[in-house]
């Protein structure tokens, strides 16, 4: 909310009367900008899709393989249409995610200060770095997670796999991972901003390190205590990279 107050008072102030259109035009410029921001993303978006059809079948097929099933079954005359399609749609989601980041930055760069603009490049080179990166982690561990949740099932029960289901499960899986690997973008941030700072995140270490090791254990099931390291490991040292890096930076 206060990076979206400095981006609407943007501008110098002048006289009451000239103000309330200052505020106006303010505000259409916005919603200008906005609509720049959804127009963008959308062709993104549709060719990075288009492209995607070329090769869904490939990525379908390394995903049954990556999950550790030798085949999976549609339960529709039209599943294996509609489910490449939809495999296309989540791919351009993915190759066009570098310019919805790019354009969102864009969008909120003008509630920036002049020191702080020259970190808009760094950051969206970090924001799209990260989130690939859940993308990666996530994929690598969707037969992990498979083998835990299949050991869990009820006896005498076998596992037909749906690939609908299968998508929308790595689906979540992806988009949750890659949200989670944000967090040193979002604290670098909110550093930058004021609303934290490093002295306030080393004080707090302890929760951090306490709640950092719970998320890790909710995403990554595991009976045993080496799994949940796969998540724990990297997102503590996210935290303790964006600290220094807060620290080196004075705030």
């Amino acid at each position: 909310m206060a990076l979206l107050d400095r981006v609407l008072q943007r501008g110098p102030r002048t006289p009451a009367p000239v103000v309330v259109e200052e505020e106006r035009m303010s505000i259409m410029e916005h919603l200008e900008a906005l609509r720049r921001v959804l127009i963008v993303s959308l062709i993104a978006w549709g060719i990075a899709t288009l492209i995607s059809l070329l090769v869904s079948g490939r990525i379908l097929g390394l995903l049954v393989h990556q999950a550790g099933l030798k085949e999976a079954i549609f339960l529709q005359p039209t599943g294996g249409v509609l489910l490449t399609l939809k495999v296309a749609m989540y791919i351009g989601v993915v190759i066009a995610a570098p310019v919805i980041i790019q354009q969102i930055w864009w969008f909120v760069s003008p509630g920036l200060h002049p020191h702080e603009r020259r970190f808009i490049l760094p950051l969206i080179v970090a924001t799209v770095f990260f989130f690939m990166l859940g993308v990666a982690v996530a994929i690598f561990a969707l037969p992990l997670y498979l083998k835990v949740l299949g050991s869990l099932s009820p006896p005498n029960t076998v596992y037909l796999p749906d690939i609908g289901e299968l998508v929308g499960f790595v689906l979540l899986m992806v988009i949750g991972f890659g949200i989670v690997f944000e967090l040193p973008v979002i604290l670098f941030v909110l550093g930058m901003m004021g609303l934290v700072s490093s002295r306030w995140m080393y004080k707090n270490r302890l929760y951090f390190f306490l709640g950092l090791a719970l998320l890790a254990n909710f995403l990554t099931p595991g009976v045993d205590p080496v799994t949940p390291l796969i998540m724990f490991v990297p997102l503590y040292i996210f935290f303790e990279g964006t600290a220094l890096l807060l620290r080196i930076l004075g705030k």
